[in-house]
């Protein structure tokens, strides 16, 4: 069991790499053992490309092909069983003829949900499933959040002073600093879209780009009256997006979380005191403590919603 348990870090280590190009597809790595050492490796890289067995089995050393009988496959998610832009990795899987599959998680899409893990089985192959199974989960939050929910993973976050206001008398106030506005926007490079509400969109006219981090743009989104907030979120499914940073104002912050509309908060406390502002949101009580970090004297505090997917101590990103 240890040993899986370290195999299966390294798919995760993997996975990771894949945050910007896989979307919409999930994070997925995956790592070949045979004799007791690693001889392939890969992830996703890119929606539309190889997934992550295709890459981990193109990996392999032609000396070490004779080897692959007796190895064992580990993938933090599930093997797809269909045909989508690629073929099946299930059936790859067992074309190769590998005696044992080691899986983090089951795929939620329901395309899959097991029938991949089946299909393994019912080839004679042993699979093991549920190795580091919340670390898998909390990789792919946006994806499996998505999937169960049927609605984008939901990021709140807002920047206030060292006394509590976001903003300086109702004026527009500069509070990050140069480490932490480039991390808000390597933020914005790795999800779907932003949103901000109406007022904010008026009166500050933000750019919400990736001026300062590589990657693509978030899709941008307005909170008008004209569009309640439940229709808002169910638009974003239906279009296809798994992830929104809402960046708003207090007034759209709060309907956010008075709707329960929410799965992380990130609030960035700066150095800075004024005498008087718009009071900062109020974090809702139920709200569980994931992270503190200090960036140049700002700090970036972190909770999560306790009905969503949650980290352990060995969860990667």
């Amino acid at each position: 069991m240890k040993s899986d348990e370290i195999y299966m870090q390294r798919c995760l280590q993997l996975a990771a790499n894949g945050i910007q190009g896989a979307r919409p597809n999930p994070m997925v790595g995956c790592v070949i053992v045979a004799e007791g050492r690693i001889i392939g490796e890969g992830y996703h890289v890119r929606c539309g490309q190889g997934h992550a067995e295709v890459n981990a089995f193109a990996s392999v050393r032609t000396e070490d092909e004779g080897l692959l009988k007796d190895s064992t496959v580990y993938v933090s998610l599930e093997p797809c069983s269909h045909y989508g832009k690629t073929p099946p990795c299930a059936d790859l899987i067992i074309k190769k003829g590998v005696k044992r599959v080691v899986v983090g998680t089951i795929d939620p899409f329901a395309e899959v949900q097991g029938k991949g893990i089946e299909k393994l089985r019912k080839a004679g192959i042993d699979v093991t499933v549920g190795i580091l199974e919340r670390e898998c989960q909390w990789l792919n939050r946006r994806f499996f959040t998505y999937h169960a929910k049927h609605r984008p993973y939901i990021i709140l976050k807002w920047a206030q002073t060292s006394n509590g206001f976001i903003d300086n008398h109702g004026k527009a106030l500069q509070i990050s600093n140069e480490q932490t506005q480039m991390l808000s926007h390597q933020l914005r490079a790795e999800e779907d879209a932003i949103l901000v509400g109406h007022t904010t969109d008026i009166h500050e006219h933000p750019q919400l780009t990736v001026r300062h981090w590589h990657g693509p743009n978030p899709k941008r989104v307005v909170l008008t009256h004209q569009r309640p907030l439940p229709q808002l979120i169910d638009d974003l499914y239906q279009q296809g997006v798994q992830s929104l940073i809402v960046e708003g104002g207090r007034q759209t912050h709060e309907s956010f979380i008075k709707a329960n509309l929410w799965d992380e908060l990130r609030i960035e406390t700066g150095t800075i005191t004024i005498d008087n502002g718009t009071s900062a949101p109020q974090i809702p009580t139920d709200a569980v403590f994931v992270s503190r970090k200090e960036y140049g004297g700002n700090v970036i505090t972190s909770f999560r919603n306790p009905q969503g997917l949650h980290p352990t101590d060995s969860s990667p990103i």
